[in-house]
Parts: C-alpha cells; sequence; structure tokens
C-alpha cells in the first residue's frame, strides 16, 4: 500500500485525521486534554480506525451475490474500505469530501455506475460524517452503507473496559441476531436489554461477534465512563441499524451506524431482494450523515 495522506480539520476544540485511502477518519483528538477518541489501529487487535462500509455491510455469502442473473463476489463490507481510488473532492476550513466514483474495476465487482462522496464536517465539538451516494447509472443502483469508528475504551490511567459503558438516550427492549460462523445472520437472537438503555461493557460481549441492532428505536447513545461520566455521544437518525462490536479483550468499542445489513443464512443471493438493501433510481441522489460529538 502507498504512502497514506491524512488531511486534517482544526478548531479550537479538536483537532480531526481523515486517511486519504478509503477517506477513514482516523484521529479525534481534544485539543483541550491532548485526548485521542479514535482507536489507534494497533495490529495486535484490529489494524483499522473507522473505515467506510459500501456497496455492502458484513458478510455476503459465499461472499457471493447475483444480479440479474448474473454472479458477483465481494469481501466483507465492501470496496470503499482502504480503497487507494478514493479522492480528496473539495476542502475548506471546516469539511473535507471525499470521492469514489465507478470504474472498470468495480464494475468487474458491481454492475452499476455510481458515485460516493463522504465528507466530514467539524463544528465545535461535533464531527457530521456525512454519506452520498449518486446513481450515474440509467438503471436503478442496490447498494448498502454505513460507518465502523472505533473509539478507545478506557480512556484515562486507572480505568478499566468495565468501567465504560453505552448509554441509548431511551429505555427499549433490544435484541441482537445471533451470526453464524461465517457472519451471516441466524433466525436466532438473544436478548441484551428489557427495558433499560444500558450496555456495560466487558471483555467477553463480542465473544460470539457484533451486537446487531436491527431497526433500532433510539437513534443515539452516549459512551460513558463510571468514573468521568460522557465520553462522547453519536447521533445515527438517519441509520435503521446499528453494529456494536470490538475485538475480544481490545481496548476500544465500535458504534457502527448501518443502512445495510449481513446476508441472512437463508438467503438466495438475490442482490435486489437482500435483506436490507437500498435502492436508487437513475439521476436520483441519496444522503445519510452520524454525527459524533465530543463532551
Amino acid at each position: 500500500m502507498k504512502n497514506v495522506a491524512i488531511h486534517r480539520l482544526e478548531n479550537e476544540l479538536l483537532s480531526v485525521g481523515i486517511k486519504s485511502i478509503g477517506a477513514e477518519l482516523c484521529s479525534i483528538t481534544n485539543n483541550l486534554t491532548g485526548t485521542e477518541h479514535i482507536w489507534q489501529g494497533d495490529p495486535a487487535f484490529w489494524e483499522s480506525h473507522a473505515p467506510n462500509l459500501f456497496p455492502i455491510i458484513g458478510a455476503l455469502k459465499n461472499d457471493t451475490y447475483i444480479f440479474e442473473g448474473n454472479t458477483f463476489h465481494m469481501p466483507k463490507h465492501g470496496f470503499f474500505r482502504n480503497n487507494e481510488a478514493v479522492i480528496l473532492k473539495s476542502k475548506a476550513s471546516d469539511r473535507l469530501a471525499f470521492s469514489l466514483k465507478y470504474s472498470n474495476d468495480t464494475l468487474k465487482v458491481y454492475p452499476f455506475k455510481f458515485e460516493v462522496e463522504i465528507s466530514f464536517t467539524l463544528k465545535g465539538k461535533s464531527l457530521a460524517v456525512k454519506h452520498q451516494v449518486f446513481n450515474l447509472d440509467t438503471k436503478e443502483i442496490y447498494f448498502s452503507i454505513g460507518g465502523h469508528p472505533a473509539f478507545n475504551a478506557p480512556l484515562f490511567p486507572g480505568e478499566t473496559y468495565e468501567d465504560c459503558y453505552l448509554e441509548f438516550d431511551q429505555k427499549m427492549d433490544l435484541e441482537t441476531a445471533v451470526l453464524s460462523k461465517d457472519g451471516l445472520i441466524t433466525n436466532v437472537s438473544e436478548t441484551v436489554l428489557q427495558d433499560e438503555n444500558k450496555i456495560h461493557l466487558k471483555k467477553d460481549l463480542f465473544d460470539n461477534d457484533a451486537l446487531i441492532f436491527q431497526n433500532i428505536p433510539s437513534k443515539k447513545v452516549s459512551l460513558n465512563s463510571k468514573h468521568t461520566g460522557k465520553i462522547l455521544s453519536l447521533d445515527y437518525s438517519d441509520f435503521e441499524n446499528l453494529g456494536i462490536w470490538a475485538k475480544p479483550n481490545a481496548p476500544y468499542v465500535c458504534i457502527e451506524p448501518w443502512l445495510g445489513i449481513a446476508d441472512l443464512e437463508d438467503t438466495d443471493q438475490n442482490f435486489k431482494t437482500k435483506k436490507g438493501i437500498n435502492k436508487l433510481m437513475p439521476t436520483q441522489s441519496f444522503h445519510a450523515t452520524y454525527t459524533i460529538e465530543i463532551a
């Protein structure tokens, strides 16, 4: 992989870094305290920071889907992440926008003409991450899109992972879809919350992979410390699903807003009817934003 340029946004409160490859958010530093909030990609656990997911989320059955009788192959989470063809489209003092357009390479695995723009807007202690999809084709295009930001937890000396918890903005009943060994959605679910709004982090929470909440009623969650209070919050009002994940025993947590989901275990692999797929008509555009706010 070639050298990675890091583009930056900064105000008096926060410094933000975004990698050129895959337009991946790689740093949110509190300028007042020097605290880094984004997981720094220790390869002993997980090398990424906050990959952008397009045009699928999670795994396809056998990494394969079918569109209009033709078979295509695509790895987990699609081809936007780690993509060196992503360009910096525009730059302002408070906003960076990155773009990926279809190419001969993408058409081999994804038979649609598209442009995806990911933009980052810094305002005060908030960073808005906007996803836009443009249909440049003469037919409908089908896609999933989402984020995968990983946040350091715990943050301060003397604190443990178990001192951290996620708090939703409302009490609710939540069930997680259980994943197969291949990362597919099974017809089994497990209860995570019952008229509650807090998920306490613990080292074995993700032993069976991610927690996946479909059609989640709450649209805002905060990462908190028992000792120091709120660390940050994430508003994902434009997103239907939420994933929560970390590698077992790793000192971070991913809070993942998704429009889409992994394949069902019993899928027929038809891309048009894939669960959670989004459809966009020719000449139309789509947008969805999540916002990270540092406490």
